[in-house]
């Protein structure tokens, strides 16, 4: 049986960004697993689809989070992704409190 688990890579590396806007495409690649050719396919899909914007400021690449965004899944769309990354960022609030996903 195939190895399988519950979040897309573009989930993982929305979690990513959410965490560290200033995150580094490399460092994207090593949290998902993937190579860094396949982190800046994520990455651009993101952008493209409107859950994030990139600004260039110096070297560096930061990241907005448009966690408004509805989940990409037919069924799901009145789920917003920041509802999903509130779930996965809970753990690094304060006493339960849910941290907020950058961009918001």
């Amino acid at each position: 049986m195939a190895e399988w688990g519950f979040l897309t890579n573009h989930l993982h590396a929305l979690y990513c960004v959410a965490r560290h806007p200033g995150i580094r495409i490399r460092e994207i690649a090593e949290n998902v697993g993937v190579q860094e050719r396949a982190a800046h396919r994520l990455v651009s899909d993101l952008v493209e689809g409107g859950y994030l914007t990139r600004r260039r400021i110096g070297s560096r690449n930061f990241y907005e989070l448009h966690p408004t965004q509805p989940i990409r899944r037919e069924g799901l769309d009145e789920v917003a992704v920041g509802e999903i990354l509130d779930v996965l960022l809970r753990r690094e609030g304060d006493q339960g409190t849910p941290a907020q996903p950058s961009g918001r």
